[in-house]
């Protein structure tokens, strides 16, 4: 599947099927794709705990329920629990180091680039490491890697949604994460119960007030020829709601057992 129908189709499925368990291969794979994403200093502070309703323990399970959408987390075969270590920022220096070695890093003979790293560069880094610990880029390149892993889960035909949580200290305690930790966000995965368009695109935004050119007085121009490709490409899919829409979801909410008022 080419990489723009791979994002087209990338929506929230809040329906899967809760008899089909995940293989904890693919469950692997979407954490390839997320190890794999850019992330400032090359520090990864992204890390997950995989939930396998099938196996998990039942004090795990009850640690991560009772949200104002539980019913998605009860009927999810796998959880994914990502979080942020803010402490990976500690061995920023050996990762920077690894980033050189690598090729990675800065212009020049490498003697002249270890040189700017051990005597400019990290001396910067050290004086501003706690502020680095606090919110901020590391949750946008954190972003980036469960970006990575939810285009993998949809190349692979799982349904994913992700769900904020305001219990991060709960789930910490019941998952045994550290306490200096962040929990950003909860996903569920499993194989789609409903329709891949899940009723079509959700409304958005006009283009032009979310994007400007050159200034933020200036727009930048949306070209429909573009928008006529995305949509032959099946990047941009029918707007919602498809006429079926109100049908299926009466079906899943009868066939999942989801009682009102359940928030579809």
């Amino acid at each position: 599947m080419e990489l723009r129908e791979v994002i087209g189709r990338r929506r929230s499925i809040r329906f899967v099927r809760p008899y089909k368990m995940v293989e904890p291969e693919k469950i692997q794979m979407m954490l390839e794709a997320s190890r794999l994403a850019s992330h400032w200093g090359n520090v990864q502070s992204l890390r997950a705990v995989a939930v396998f309703r099938d196996t998990a323990p039942k004090e795990v399970l009850d640690s991560i329920e009772g949200f104002i959408v539980g019913w998605q987390i009860r009927i999810a075969p796998v959880i994914l629990v990502w979080y942020l270590d803010p402490n990976a920022v500690d061995v920023q220096g050996d990762r920077l180091r690894e980033l050189l070695d690598a090729g990675a890093l800065g212009f020049g003979p490498k003697k002249e680039r270890v040189e700017a790293l051990e005597k400019t560069l990290l001396p910067i880094f050290a004086a501003i490491g706690e502020s680095l610990k606090e919110p901020g880029l590391n949750e946008v390149d954190c972003g980036q890697g469960i970006a990575q892993a939810t285009l993998m889960a949809y190349d692979m035909g799982l349904g994913t949604c992700c769900l904020g949580t305001p219990h991060g200290e709960k789930i910490k305690k019941g998952l045994g994460i550290p306490e200096h930790c962040r929990v950003l966000l909860l996903q569920t995965v499993g194989y789609p119960a409903e329709h891949w368009e899940a009723g079509g695109q959700r409304p958005r935004l006009p283009f032009e007030e979310l994007y400007q050119m050159n200034h933020f007085s200036t727009p930048f121009e949306r070209k429909a020829e573009v928008v006529e490709e995305l949509k032959r490409d099946k990047m941009i899919t029918r707007p919602a709601p498809l006429p079926d829409r109100e049908d299926e979801l009466a079906f899943l909410q009868q066939a999942l057992g989801i009682e009102p008022p359940g928030l579809l």
